[in-house]
């Protein structure tokens, strides 16, 4: 199974980015995905979480009402639409799937993710 995120870069703030994650690999089961960023010395945070059909999701605080997360029609790729991007959204932005559910269970916590992408970096400039 492989993660492949994609989409980062430098923006200025007010900006936009667009993350996307494939998952390859995988052809059974029906799982649930999410977004995750870390910046150096701090634990990896959690930004939003989405169910295998996409009529669920979940966003951290600091980032609601500015990302969207969304799923592709196959359901093998997920996006991450950033918005109105603030120099505190920088970070390398990871994203994870939970094959065991089709909606993490405990979609805040990083243990509930069995497998994770390389990470991509958003750097936004101010």
């Amino acid at each position: 199974v492989q993660l492949q995120a994609s989409g980062g870069g430098l923006v200025q703030a007010g900006g936009s980015l667009r993350l996307s994650c494939a998952v390859s690999g995988r052809t059974v089961s029906y799982y649930g995905m999410a977004w995750f960023r870390q910046v150096p010395g701090k634990e990896r945070e959690f930004v939003a979480a989405i169910s295998w059909g996409g009529g669920t999701t979940k966003y951290a605080v600091s980032v609601k009402g500015r990302f969207t997360m969304s799923r592709s029609g196959d359901k093998n790729t997920v996006y991450l639409q950033m918005n109105s991007l603030k120099p505190e959204d920088t970070a390398v932005y990871y994203c994870a799937a939970d094959f065991d559910h089709v909606y993490p269970i405990r979609p805040l916590d990083s243990s509930e993710y069995d497998y994770w992408g390389q990470g991509t970096q958003v750097t936004v400039s101010s």
